[in-house]
């Protein structure tokens, strides 16, 4: 990059972070210091706001980069993960969404704790989500650290780790001081930022090529050097029956993992009603499926005017076939217009990567504060027994403490100091991992979500004989095996792409554990709930169905 496309470049980065502080500022004003307006703001957004915010958060630099790339260089075969990724949010309309609403209150564990025994199922729920949290907030950050590093020009190690420590710090602040309404509002700026972004270059491409998609087909094709196979099955991942099973493992876990995220489903709590919530999803899904099909002409369009080659030499893993792309649309390197529009793909990359970390830190952040400290608290002081509905502890100390009595510390207090310690957190892993391949933390954090949180949720909400040991049973038998079957897997060992090229102990075949993982929690869940010695609770299975069809009660 050039001295230009870098000062440009900073100067949109630096405006959007001024916004973005001035957010921040403007709702840590606003702020009233309960739970209620930290983790959901209120409750007061509205369902296009709230469709926004999804589309933000959900929509990371992955999305924008990495489909794209993998589009230019694997043709149809990339073009699955804008598919898969759209798919996934179905399951979270029809199943999750307005259910999650009515029976949750400010994370996961609000869901499944309202009809079983509190303590151990928040204990299990809450680590299974920071995590996944924390996975995907490491992926986040050392693909931030190596992107940004590398759009500034600056690819040495320690530009690289001052890029890290400067986006956590960040997200600290805005999650510490803002919390869910400073949050919020940061991913509706980053969600329109992106959404424009795309759908300028998507048309441009197609002024390229006269609207014709079939010229732009077929001259990516043609450029791709693969010719028409380009445009068929079996490019990136055709090779064998191993590589063909390993896609459709990372193809269940991105389909099934979206409706376990944290960070996804703490948004359905912002809006008043469970409609509302409903109109939320259908809002995302219409911001998400228009993104991800600006991100199929984006690919192709790469592979037709910049070249798939000259693609994989930038970046092996196509991550910069975008800002290339921007290069050329706007004149070529050099030109005013190419150095605008370079420049603006790589701010809309930083909003990016802001904004996610942002809401993954604050998905996390409640988890431990809500769940893990409220556990913690009910052990030292003693168990109280019974559920949310009985109108016992989790409810009251939610509130800032003053109505636990028992707690020493409220809620909010503690998610802000958990907030500075997952950053730390976050930051010193991203530091550790920045020469890394990444790309399997993404894998692994949805398998985990679509192991350990997709099964309880489900039996909670669905199954009138689920049990408090089948719902621990299902958390710990997602996430152990998920975490183990990576660690056997290729992706750490036995190759020169693992994370420990120089050792071989890998045994199991697959990178992404879903295909395995995601049976094993359901499955644990099942054997869980029919070998207890506890009768299921027909009366708060009856709450809850009542509570969940119609929101009787609902926060």
């Amino acid at each position: 990059m050039t001295g230009d496309h870098q000062t440009l470049a900073l100067l949109l980065f630096s405006a959007f972070v001024a916004v973005t502080l001035g957010i921040t500022t403007w709702a840590s004003r606003r702020r009233h210091d309960s739970a209620d307006e930290f983790y959901t703001g209120g409750r007061l957004f509205s369902p296009m706001e709230n469709g926004f915010a999804i589309s933000g958060d959900y929509l990371s630099a992955a999305s924008f980069l990495g489909i794209s790339g993998l589009i230019a260089l694997n043709g149809y075969d990339g073009m699955l993960y804008s598919v898969g990724f759209l798919v996934a949010w179905l399951v979270v309309l029809f199943l999750v969404a307005e259910l999650v609403r009515n029976c949750g209150r400010f994370t996961l564990a609000d869901v499944v704790a309202a009809r079983m025994g509190e303590r151990r199922v928040r204990t299990a729920v809450g680590a299974s989500s920071v995590t996944v949290s924390v996975l995907y907030l490491v992926a986040q950050m050392v693909g931030a650290g190596s992107l940004v590093a590398l759009l500034l020009g600056g690819t040495s190690d320690a530009a690289r780790s001052w890029t890290v420590v400067g986006v956590g710090a960040l997200m600290v602040v805005y999650v510490a001081l803002g919390g869910m309404r400073a949050t919020t509002w940061i991913q509706i700026v980053k969600a329109v930022l992106l959404l424009a972004g795309a759908l300028a270059l998507t048309a441009l491409v197609l002024l390229r090529f006269h609207g014709d998609f079939g010229e732009l087909l077929t001259t990516a094709a043609e450029r791709s050097g693969h010719g028409r196979d380009f445009l068929a099955p079996g490019l990136g991942y055709g090779d064998d029956w191993t590589a063909r099973t390993d896609f459709i493992s990372l193809g269940l876990a991105l389909v099934l993992g979206t409706a376990g995220l944290p960070h996804i489903l703490v948004r359905f709590s912002t809006v008043p009603t469970a409609r509302a919530a409903r109109r939320s999803v259908v809002w995302s899904i219409g911001l998400i499926g228009g993104f991800y099909l600006m991100t199929i002409v984006l690919g192709f369009g790469a592979a037709a005017i910049v070249g798939s080659d000259a693609v994989r030499a930038s970046n092996a893993a196509g991550n910069t076939a975008v800002p290339l792309l921007a290069l050329e649309l706007g004149g070529g390197a050099g030109s005013t217009g190419g150095t605008v529009l370079f420049a603006v793909v790589a701010a809309v990359a930083f909003a990016t990567i802001l904004a996610v970390v942002a809401g993954i830190t604050l998905a996390s952040s409640a988890s431990v504060a809500h769940d893990l400290y409220a556990s913690f608290a009910r052990r030292r002081d003693g168990d109280a027994g019974g559920g949310r509905y009985g109108g016992t502890d989790a409810d009251a100390g939610a509130d800032g403490g003053g109505g636990a009595g028992r707690r020493r510390y409220g809620d909010v207090a503690v998610a802000r100091v958990a907030a500075v310690a997952v950053g730390g957190v976050a930051i010193g892993l991203g530091l550790l991992a920045q020469d890394l391949n990444v790309a399997f933390l993404v894998g692994l954090a949805f398998a985990v979500a679509a192991s350990a949180n997709l099964p309880v949720l489900l039996y909670s909400l669905f199954w009138r004989r689920f049990t408090t040991r089948g719902a621990v049973w299902s958390v710990y038998g997602g996430l152990i095996p998920a975490v183990l079957l990576v660690a056997l897997s290729p992706v750490v060992s036995g190759g020169p792409g693992a994370l420990l090229p120089g050792v071989d102990f890998h045994v199991f075949p697959l990178q992404n554990p879903g295909l395995v993982s995601i049976p094993l929690g359901f499955l644990a869940g099942w054997l869980g709930t029919v070998t207890s010695p506890e009768p299921p609770d027909e009366a708060k299975h009856a709450e809850t169905e009542v509570r969940a069809l119609t929101g009787a009660g609902a926060a």
